[in-house]
């Protein structure tokens, strides 16, 4: 597996496939996108998954954090996490932040990201904020 960066739009047909197939496309095109790092991890050339990271200041927010589904379950979005950690350290960012849905809030547990009790809804899917301080 190879870890690349990618441009923005590379990100939405796998945020649309996976995060919000019953929503319009352009709802995957944030306006924000162009301020973002986006990341890749590529198995044959092939783009299994994606995230988005949003830097200010001392803080960085990860969003759309997808694998496509048939790719899921082999530690593939580990990998990339882990690979946003790292260059979260690197940049000396002191908090990594995302809005988790509800029920991937175990997921994010497992790379030491606590529940900061901040709940919110959108598009009828249950939101919780994780972060990690470094």
């Amino acid at each position: 597996m190879e870890i690349k960066t990618i441009n923005a739009s590379d990100t939405w047909q796998i945020r649309h496939e996976v995060m919000w197939p019953d929503q319009p496309f352009e709802f995957v095109q944030l306006e924000e996108d162009n301020l973002g790092l986006h990341y890749g991890a590529y198995e044959n050339d092939k783009l299994l998954s994606i995230v988005s990271c949003f830097i200010t200041g001392e803080e960085m927010q990860f969003r759309k954090l997808a694998t496509l589904a048939e790719y899921q379950g082999r530690g593939i979005a580990s990998t990339l996490l882990n690979h946003i950690f790292t260059a979260a350290r690197e940049k000396e960012i002191k908090k990594v932040w995302c809005n988790a849905r509800a029920e991937k809030k175990q997921f994010y547990e497992k790379f030491g990201m606590v529940d900061t009790g901040e709940l919110f809804t959108k598009a009828g899917q249950e939101f919780v904020i994780m972060q990690i301080v470094f």
